[in-house]
């Protein structure tokens, strides 16, 4: 077994070991769950505070255009492009990320309005499913929404499918999808791709570009550490701008806003699909998050990942054989940057956790979740867990009858 020491000597020599110093994070806390909520950065809270005390504090309005907060959704997704392989002029930060698929999905049918069938994973994140259906009700024709078994993908492709939406990490599970792959399998039927990134970008490397996906979206709180609520992205590929129209037209993205007229006219390329006034605010705090991605790579970042993965595996399986489900995938390139270890008193296990310090979280059924964020997580960090972990089970502390109820946020 891989003792502390060692753990110790790992970090001494990790390449982004400086990185940690980025964030503001609580002594004596081990925060296991940025695959949900990432935490502060000290870049966010410079570029936050320059917001409020310049631009809006002594700018005001005039800041839409001293400050350029008009082109801001287009200058943040040129900044994040590069984190999911886009260039620049593909990526727009705006809105959260429901209301992005609603727009992808809701153009895309426009885009195959003599087929009738929209595909999804019937494991997929709930929010990805409802918006789903709910823009398959509001296409104004007879579609149907099929969800799947992933792994049964090619047994419904034909030419009566318009769409595919997939999430290319499993937000409860950790596996990873073949993009490249799945995506090409769905093109060879005529259809579009749309991937959510919402657990991939900023935690493994990306790259829609040689994937040749059509359409992808994702958040910017989790592994991005945007803050809580913060905007999401949304890609189209070069060939579909100007061609997917927005569902959901707004002021800021007609062509002339100033203008004021009364019909609307689409402005070019990713502008088209803003609809509203951005949160200037939110945008600053996503703006400062992004600053520590410029002092790295991200194949540095999967190598670290993967490396901490490994460990806090291989720690639980070593002290605790046979307790836990390991149900994330041990391959490599089936894996993302998170461990997920199913257990029947799940909910307890992960409570019990908090009050010692480790922050994970709690999916149902039966799904503790730990993120492991190679930005700020140190290989001692999963060493010290593992334990608390350990003492946790030893000692039964999940059983605690506290914990029969569940918080209304698990």
């Amino acid at each position: 077994m891989t003792n502390r020491d060692e753990c110790v000597a790992l970090d001494a020599r990790d390449p982004l070991a400086a990185l940690r110093d980025d964030f503001v994070l609580r002594e004596g806390e081990i925060y296991l769950d940025g695959n949900s909520l990432g935490p502060v950065s000290k870049g966010t809270q410079r570029r936050v505070r320059e917001v409020i005390d310049h631009e809006w504090g002594e700018g005001l309005i005039r800041s839409w255009n001293s400050a350029n907060w008009m082109d801001a959704p287009i200058e943040l997704g040129n900044r994040l492009a590069p984190l999911i392989g886009a260039r620049e002029g593909e990526v727009l930060v705006a809105d959260t990320l429901t209301f992005l698929l609603a727009k992808i999905i809701g153009g895309s049918l426009e885009l195959r309005p003599d087929r009738h069938v929209v595909i999804t994973d019937a494991v997929n994140f709930h929010s990805d499913l409802y918006i789903v259906a709910a823009m398959a009700r509001l296409a104004g024709r007879d579609i149907i929404v099929k969800t799947i078994d992933r792994d049964t993908l090619v047994d419904y492709l034909d030419d009566d499918v318009a769409l595919v939406m997939f999430t290319h990490v499993d937000f409860r599970t950790g596996e990873m999808l073949d993009m490249a792959g799945i995506t090409a399998a769905v093109h060879a039927v005529g259809a579009l791709m749309l991937w959510d990134l919402a657990h991939s970008t900023g935690a493994v490397p990306l790259d829609v570009t040689s994937a040749n996906i059509d359409f992808a979206a994702g958040c910017g709180y989790k592994y991005l550490n945007g803050g809580p609520g913060a905007p999401g992205f949304m890609y189209v590929a070069p060939r579909w701008q100007g061609v997917l129209r927005n569902p959901l037209p707004g002021w800021l993205g007609h062509a002339r806003p100033f203008d004021f007229e009364p019909t609307y006219e689409s402005a070019p390329g990713m502008r088209a699909y803003v609809t509203s006034s951005p949160s200037v605010l939110a945008l600053g705090a996503l703006d400062g998050a992004l600053e520590v991605f410029e002092r790295t790579t991200m194949t540095e970042v999967r190598v670290k990942s993967l490396a901490l993965t490994d460990l806090f595996i291989s720690l639980v399986e070593e002290a605790l054989p046979g307790v836990f489900d390991v149900v994330t995938p041990r391959e490599h390139t089936l894996r993302g940057s998170q461990v997920a270890l199913r257990h029947e008193q799940g909910y307890g296990i992960v409570q019990a956790l908090i009050e010692r310090g480790v922050i994970g979280d709690f999916r149902a059924p039966d799904i503790c979740r730990f993120g492991l964020t190679p930005l700020y997580l140190r290989y001692v960090d999963v060493y010290d867990a593992v334990q608390i972990l350990v003492d946790v089970m030893m000692s039964s502390a999940h059983l605690d009858e506290r914990f029969i109820v569940r918080l209304a946020v698990t």
